[in-house]
């Protein structure tokens, strides 16, 4: 026993050390969290990595214990499995992050990203599921840190209730002052979360014998059984089925995206991804897999396993550490729900322009959104009466929601537009279809097993839905760009004035410029989404059309009926650029191509050329 205890302090004391003084050395480091840069202060990916990761470090004191209660022991593989799939998902975020970079669209994540490829409809849909997610996030939060930090004392029900709405109200007033969370004390906060939780992790590793290896190994081979067992559908609908259980664990990934905006570049993004996985993305598998393997009844504890898991490795001292540690960063993440939510609210409010719910304090603070969140908040708690169970239930379901429009939205986004506007960052198409399946596969059963979450996503969604789209019919900022739209009887006059018999119609893509020719017997159209704003008038002979509600095919098609009617008497010729996007990475061609090819049909009178010109090679 000897030997031991002085192997098990020796490890301990190293892992410290090393812990210290890589920290150390980072406290050394200059524009660690943050730099000048072109005027403006910007955080560093370190930053927006550790913001997030204190959002997702949160969920290990709730998310393995709901896991387990879903799926039993089988949690350990399946949180693995879940961990592999976010770092997949995370790839897209980049990609996601910067797309909106290209298109000059910093933050916003989910929302933004929605908006620019479906439009207003599918936006209003996002924003139902952030909005949910976020009001969940900071009610079982709340709920988990009365819990944790509680753990040892005996409360009853009324006095964790008060303990709750205290909690809620006292982040309200925080950010209502104007106080808000800033990158040094967040940083601070991690180095300390980050000693106490590798020392329970340590501990908890140390203490594994080999009954606990067998619990870990038995896992492994049920979940080996349940995928070999049946058809391919049964291993699919298997895996969907652990996954769900398990998505709560790695809640929070999207801050990434959405913070962008106080980052330099998509590349700070990218690394922050980066910096998770190598991070939570193997602290929390491991972790769920030394605490699910050990002897805790996980059930009795199911609402403060990890600080009860740490009484036991480490004595009642040990487990206070930890039970006030868990209060402090579920607290924190009750803070991020209320930040976040107000940036959210306020982009979309100055979007359709509601600027009286933008109305501020003297402190800059926008309180009458974080009073109306506090009272959600607090209405949620009271709804479920603080039940951890049905507050996850519901949590995982926005959640999933959030996770497929983005990346449902990538996938069409990349549909219509190939790889011709983002080189530097792009992921496989097949692999991001494959994810979208596989993320509605599990939105479609947490829909259909768990009835509060489906209850509270559908009602929040109907409710924007109704209330965004009759706003967006008259408020919405496309109505500025689609009023700056030329008139197609313009174009009809232009040309009706050239005396030439031949006429040349150009279509050029919405971010191709036309050239700057004055030829009365040419006509440039730029077809372009009121979303990504109109071109540049770059000459007289250069018409821009807007194209909403319609497809490419038929805007051309509106065009040449309007042309073939007013200009009987001349002879066209339609000029259609060469598609050069590879049809994997752009499908859409294909459709495109198929369209093009019955114009001949349509209007047999006019000439067609399909044309690419190729640029002179640089003389060396």
């Amino acid at each position: 026993m000897e030997p031991f205890l002085t192997r098990n302090f020796l490890i301990t004391l190293v892992l410290n050390v090393g812990l210290v003084g890589v920290f150390g050395y980072l406290l050394t480091r200059r524009n660690l969290l943050a730099y000048f840069s072109g005027g403006k202060w910007w955080l560093t990916w370190l930053s927006i990595a550790v913001i997030t990761l204190m959002d997702e470090l949160t969920s290990i004191f709730y998310a393995p214990s709901e896991a387990y209660r879903v799926i039993g022991t089988n949690a350990i593989v399946f949180i693995i499995v879940t961990s592999i799939l976010i770092r997949f998902i995370s790839e897209r975020m980049v990609e996601i992050a910067e797309i909106l970079e290209h298109h000059n669209i910093k933050g916003g994540g989910v929302y933004s990203f929605s908006y620019l490829v479906l439009g207003p409809s599918v936006s209003f849909v996002a924003v139902a599921s952030i909005l949910v997610t976020y009001i969940l996030t900071a009610s079982i939060s709340t709920v988990s840190a009365v819990e944790n930090g509680m753990a040892f004392i005996e409360m009853s029900d009324s006095g964790k209730f008060a303990l709750q709405m205290g909690i809620i109200w006292f982040v309200a007033m925080v950010n209502i002052l104007g106080i808000k969370e800033n990158a040094k004390l967040t940083f601070g906060i991690f180095i300390v979360a980050a000693l106490v939780l590798m020392n329970l992790l340590a501990s908890g590793v140390m203490r594994m014998d080999d009954h606990h290896w067998n619990v870990v190994g038995q896992s492994f081979m049920n979940v080996a059984v349940g995928l070999d067992q049946g058809t391919v559908f049964h291993s699919f609908f298997y895996l969907v089925i652990g996954v769900s259980g398990c998505i709560l664990a790695y809640s929070g990934i999207e801050s990434v995206v959405q913070t962008a905006s106080l980052v330099k570049s998509w590349r700070e993004v990218g690394k922050a991804y980066l910096f998770l996985a190598l991070t939570t993305g193997i602290f929390t598998p491991v972790l769920a897999m030394v605490v699910l393997s050990s002897d805790i009844d996980v059930i009795r504890h199911e609402t403060d396993l990890i600080t009860q898991f740490a009484r036991i490795v480490g004595g009642i001292p040990f487990g206070y550490i930890v039970g006030v540690l868990a209060s402090l960063l579920l607290m924190m993440a009750v803070n991020t729900a209320y930040i976040a939510s107000s940036e959210l609210i306020e982009r979309v409010a100055h979007r359709y322009g509601f600027h009286w719910i933008l109305k501020t304090n003297g402190r800059q603070s926008l309180y009458r959104v974080h009073i109306a969140n506090a009272l959600f908040y607090s209405l949620v708690v009271v709804i479920t009466s603080g039940s951890q169970k049905q507050l996850a239930e519901m949590y995982a379901l926005g959640l999933l929601a959030s996770f497929a429009i983005n990346i449902g939205s990538l996938l069409i986004y990349r549909y219509s537009k190939g790889t011709q506007e983002s080189r530097a960052f792009n992921t496989s198409r097949v692999g991001t279809l494959g994810i979208f399946v596989f993320l509605v596969s599990c939105f479609l059963f947490l829909a259909a097993t768990k009835p509060y979450g489906l209850a509270m996503w559908s009602t929040a969604t109907v409710f924007f839905l109704f209330v965004g789209l009759r706003v967006a019919s008259k408020r919405a900022p496309e109505i500025k760009e689609i009023k700056q739209t030329d008139q197609p009887l313009n174009m009809i006059f232009y040309l009706v004035e050239s005396e030439s018999e031949t006429v040349n119609v150009y279509f050029r893509r919405p971010k191709e410029h036309a050239p700057r020719i004055d030829d009365a017997s040419s006509v440039f159209i730029s077809l372009y989404h009121p979303r990504q704003g109109i071109p540049e008038k770059v000459a007289p002979n250069h018409f821009r059309f807007a194209n909403q509600s319609q497809s490419i095919f038929q805007g051309i098609t509106e065009i040449l009926y309007a042309i073939d009617y007013e200009l009987p008497h001349k002879k066209i010729t339609v000029h259609l650029g060469w598609p050069t996007s590879s049809w994997i990475d752009r499908l859409s061609i294909g459709v495109m191509i198929h369209g093009i090819m019955r114009l001949p049909n349509l209007f047999p009178r006019f000439d067609f050329v399909i044309e690419y010109f190729g640029k002179e090679k640089a003389k060396s």
